[in-house]
């Protein structure tokens, strides 16, 4: 199987593929993946069952993690856009900032509610406020669509209990240091989110979003009396909570079935869907079962798009990128700041090549940890470096192989070329802000 710079050639043509096939010839992106899967495979000389075996598994995988979240979280998407629940919500928000801050305030709530949840589930949960908040202040709508993604985004791969820094910092064997790695993400996200929000005011200006997005079409013209603000809020505020708990409850080394089981995210976001169905009734009880069957319809597009973005991380999976990187990282000089440099290269490397940001922070982490001794490191603010160096490059860059990207997409309305030169170009600002600003907390700290 080919490996070193042509591997690393035949995975940025595949990128490329992606990219000519869904914007250029407007190939739907399913088909454009499923092309650049076999094109990875067959050109990288992996055994062809491989190819399909590997396609399956990441397909699967993804589908295992995001499927279920999908269905329930456009339940309540759906129940808070029919119901007016959404604009009882955006209403709120509106009033308590005013029409000039709508922008960092939907960027904070996306911060706050990605530490305890996956930033996928958090945009599905909470994208049906950018339409309302956009009318109700007169925002660009996809400058707040930006902001709340990259909001969700930052935290996500900065600010433990999140699963990904979590790893990294267990992986290199700095759990005990998770007090400082928390503090100094929270210290490193405010200027990230400062910098996103004033490129997704700016970007999201020049972005006409003429699709209609999954929950604006379901739009009903003759809108119910508008819910109380605690019927709006309970069915987002509980599956958030209780998927917080479950992270508490990790952490501190609570263990119970029964916690275990409804902190679990599918369960959490299926409750709080099971409260968007009773607390956000419509007027006619029989609207209750066309409602459910609309945000199938929403959540239909969104699974097979993202599906197919975990067959094309299968398929780069099963590379022998994983052998190149590990000898890369071993052959490199032991200066910190290169060290640091290079920790940050491969976690962007191994995300913008399959996609996910905890597996790139997992898989860099996991390549770094052998050679943490050799490097003299023994202080709270080196390991919460190393983690912050690694979730930076976690960030870099979210494009067309990221499920996160397609759900931004999807539920944004903007189109794939929109979204890839707005979204996935803050996140990479993001990740080289979190570099900067950790080479030079460590020349002044370390």
């Amino acid at each position: 199987m080919i490996t070193d710079l042509p591997l690393l050639f035949l995975i940025a043509s595949s990128i490329v593929l992606t990219i000519l096939l869904t914007a250029k010839l407007k190939l739907h992106p399913f088909l454009a993946l499923i092309i650049a899967c076999f094109f990875l495979g067959i050109t990288t000389g992996m055994p062809l069952p491989d190819v399909v075996k590997s396609m399956k598994k990441g397909f699967g995988g993804i589908m295992s993690y995001i499927g279920m979240i999908v269905v329930f979280g456009s339940v309540i998407g759906v129940f808070l856009e029919k119901s007016g629940g959404a604009m009882r919500i955006a209403q709120s928000i509106i009033k308590l900032t005013g029409e000039k801050k709508t922008i960092p305030a939907i960027s904070l709530i996306g911060a706050v509610v990605s530490v305890p949840v996956f930033c996928d589930s958090g945009f599905i949960l909470l994208s049906g406020l950018a339409d309302k908040m956009s009318k109700l202040s007169n925002t660009s709508k996809a400058s707040l669509y930006l902001s709340l993604s990259t909001g969700l985004y930052t935290t996500h791969t900065l600010v433990p209990p999140t699963p990904g820094p979590i790893a990294a910092a267990g992986n290199i064997g700095a759990s005990e240091y998770l007090g400082t790695i928390i503090l100094l993400g929270i210290c490193f996200s405010i200027p990230v989110l400062f910098v996103s929000q004033l490129l997704s005011k700016r970007l999201g200006k020049n972005i006409s979003i003429d699709k209609i997005s999954e929950f604006e079409q379901l739009k009903n013209d003759k809108l119910p009396i508008v819910p109380s603000l605690n019927n709006a809020v309970i069915p987002l505020l509980v599956p958030i909570i209780l998927i917080a708990m479950g992270t508490i409850f990790r952490f501190v080394g609570i263990k119970n079935e029964w916690l275990d089981f409804i902190c679990t995210p599918v369960v959490a976001i299926f409750v709080g869907a099971i409260l968007a169905m009773l607390l956000l009734r419509p007027k006619v009880s029989s609207d209750v079962g066309d409602w459910f069957v609309e945000a199938i319809k929403v959540s239909g597009p969104i699974l097979i798009i993202t599906a197919a973005g975990g067959a094309f991380g299968g398929v780069l999976k099963a590379t022998l990128l994983s052998e190149y990187v590990a000898q890369w990282m071993t052959s490199g000089r032991s200066d910190d700041i290169l060290i640091l440099l290079l920790i940050f290269v491969i976690a962007a490397v191994l995300k913008s090549a399959q996609g996910s940001s905890t597996s790139a922070m997992v898989i860099t982490s996991s390549l770094l940890a052998p050679l943490v001794p050799a490097l003299g490191w023994d202080s709270a603010i080196q390991y919460a470096l190393a983690v912050s160096v690694i979730g930076g490059g976690a960030m870099t860059v979210s494009h067309f192989n990221d499920s996160y990207f397609w759900v931004v997409s999807q539920f944004s309305g903007m189109s794939a070329k929109d979204t890839n030169r707005s979204f996935s170009l803050i996140t990479g600002i993001q990740g080289i802000i979190v570099l900067l600003l950790s080479i030079v907390t460590w020349l002044l700290i370390v």
